[in-house]
């Protein structure tokens, strides 16, 4: 049976992951395993051990702790969408996405685009 925490830590590895823009075959030989396992940690289905955990948040460029941040929120986040925004945002691919190219951006231009949503939602 899937258990809570494994699914978590999975969801925690494929965030990092896609943020950096790693591909699973690319992380899989920084931790010297198959792709196929690092989709069975993504999904929570393997169980990630302790040393494993270590390799993954060294090639990620992460401390361990990171793969636990919000463990207790996941309760709350599993719950229905408020205003407009889904559940769990950061399993949101299209919200990953740009959370990505924003951080794409360099950073004067990225103020004053984040200034102008601001300005649009405010107006929606």
């Amino acid at each position: 049976m899937v258990h809570v925490v494994d699914v978590h830590v999975g969801k925690r590895i494929r965030q990092r992951r896609w943020l950096t823009g790693m591909t699973q075959q690319k992380l899989a030989e920084l931790v010297g395993i198959k792709f196929q396992q690092i989709q069975k940690y993504e999904t929570g289905a393997n169980r990630v051990s302790a040393s494993r955990l270590w390799d993954i948040a060294d090639a990620l460029g992460v401390p361990v702790s990171f793969f636990f941040e919000g463990l207790k929120d996941e309760e709350v986040a599993d719950g229905p969408a408020v205003d407009g925004l889904p559940a769990d945002l950061m399993a949101d691919k299209e919200a990953m996405e740009l959370v990505r190219s924003y951080y794409a951006i360099p950073e004067n231009q990225r103020r004053r685009l984040f200034e102008l949503a601001r300005v649009l939602s405010d107006v929606a």
